[in-house]
């Protein structure tokens, strides 16, 4: 596999420990609008939720240590993340500071801040994905008839434990180092204030189409570079009391988001209706509402965005753009609001009570304003360059992706996408994220696009010579599921 495919697959990893986040968000959401003053000092409920949602957010490296670890075994087998889990303990045991201190024959107080981080994103996706490369190679191994009960699965704790303490031994010495250089990026990023989170903003897009938001999305939402921008912001008045959140810029690579997500592409949805040809309107309709309403209210762009990312790549690139300038927007304002999940109406809500939120409601008066931009510029761009966006074709050209039909069961719906996958025979893997089907294929050539765009597919990318993704929306994971079983 190159690079770019195993990039790919971690930021697909990536997204299993991400997906815990909501229940933190509704958690804590929940607890400051019941005590908005007192962050849980006026309210042993509040405090009950504010702390049941801390207790997701502090410990974010053992999630991702686990999370990827399963996220990137082949057989997504529950001994992969105990293999994560089991690898996290030893590293984060064998290099704390007490223990440091002892290898080393140092005081405690000489001790590299470093190994007070340990604990970490960074480390944790490190972790996970040795794991399970480990749980990869090792899962079907069988041992002498003496040794048997520790064949195979078994067999994969033992070496990540031993592993892993060579991990410690190397880190021992390297990791204030790795450490340093991390830190100097976040600050780096952050000495350029608004300026960096619109950089941010920006490339966030762009790397969508390859799936490699999530990975960019680690640096600057997580502790991977010291910026932790989602846990520090969730944290509310325990981030305050910690020194870890400052009000008016914690959040600043979250907020700017809301105004695009909320407003701006429905105004694109409207732009894009509009200009479709009349006769096609009414089919057009029905995928620009939908789309637009998984956007407003739950952040989910891909169903709209893969609607003019390839038939019309200058409009994706404008979107990009303008989302980079929404996100330095609200940096420079210091409008802020946060999310576990994403820039929709729920999290905007959720959020609206934290302490840490600021003049949330100009996010608002934005996305209003960024929903006329939208518009306006998707509408002149589509017109002035002709742009074949949906239902500008010829009917009988017409490659929109179709709604599958209600009726049909999922099981039916997995035989159809594996017969214009290439059948059977042509995986070597199966696989989704939230909206994605992430697949490797014997024959790229062997697909159908047009039959996976009759199926409800809203957008094909092609990841070097065995890598496809087929974007389907939150039914994804099931699609996915259903066709294992199928290939078996």
């Amino acid at each position: 596999m190159n690079v770019l495919g195993y990039a790919q697959k971690i930021g697909q990893a990536l997204m299993v420990p991400v997906a815990v986040l909501p229940a933190a968000a509704v958690l804590m959401g929940i607890g400051y609008w019941l005590d908005p003053d007192g962050w849980g000092a006026n309210s042993q409920l509040a405090a009950f939720l504010i702390k049941s949602g801390g207790a997701i957010i502090d410990n974010m490296g053992l999630l991702f240590a686990v999370g990827v670890a399963f996220g990137l075994s082949k057989d997504k087998h529950g001994s992969a993340a105990l293999s994560g889990l089991v690898g996290y303990y030893v590293v984060t045991t064998l290099l704390s500071p007490g223990s440091v201190a002892q290898l080393q024959h140092i005081d405690v107080s000489e001790v590299p801040a470093a190994f007070g981080k340990i604990n970490n994103q960074f480390i944790g996706i490190l972790i996970g994905v040795i794991s399970a490369e480990l749980y990869n190679r090792f899962y079907q191994v069988e041992l002498p008839k003496a040794l048997s009960f520790f064949s195979g699965k078994r067999l994969v704790p033992i070496v990540v434990s031993f592993v892993m303490m060579l991990l410690s031994f190397v880190l021992l010495y390297i990791w204030p180092y790795i450490f340093g250089g991390l830190v100097s990026f976040g600050e780096s990023i952050k000495d350029l204030g608004a300026v960096g989170a619109g950089l941010y903003g920006f490339f966030n897009r762009l790397l969508i189409p390859v799936g490699l938001h999530h990975a960019l999305n680690s640096v600057f939402w997580f502790d991977v570079a010291g910026i932790n921008d989602i846990p520090n912001f969730l944290g509310g008045a325990k981030s305050l009391a910690e020194g870890t959140a400052t009000v008016g810029v914690t959040g600043m690579y979250q907020a700017g988001f809301f105004p695009v997500m909320m407003f701006g592409l429905p105004g694109a949805a409207l732009a894009i209706y509009l200009s479709a040809k009349p006769s096609q309107r009414t089919k057009v309709a029905s995928i620009m509402l939908a789309g637009a309403f998984a956007s407003f209210f739950t952040g989910i762009t891909e169903p709209l965005e893969f609607s003019f990312m390839f038939v019309a790549p200058v409009l994706y690139f404008i979107h990009a753009v303008l989302t980079g300038i929404s996100v330095f927007i609200a940096a420079t304002m210091h409008w802020i609001a946060g999310f576990g999940f994403s820039a929709g109406l729920v999290d905007m809500v959720l959020s609206s009570r934290n302490p840490l939120a600021v003049e949330w409601y100009m996010l608002i008066v934005q996305g209003l304003v960024f929903f006329v931009i939208y518009y306006a510029v998707f509408r002149f761009a589509i017109k002035a360059f002709n742009l074949k966006t949906l239902g500008r074709t010829e009917e009988t050209e017409e490659t929109t992706a179709a709604q599958p039909a209600a009726s049909q069961s999922r099981e039916e719906r997995a035989v159809k996408f594996i017969d214009a996958l290439g059948g059977v025979d042509n995986f070597k893997n199966i696989d989704a994220c939230i909206t994605r089907l992430r697949l490797s294929l014997v024959d790229q050539h062997k697909i159908n696009e047009e039959q996976l765009k009759s199926l409800g597919a809203k957008g094909i990318v092609k990841i070097g010579n065995d890598g496809l993704q087929v974007v389907l929306g939150p039914e994804a994971e099931l699609v996915a599921e259903a066709m294992k079983q199928k290939v078996k």
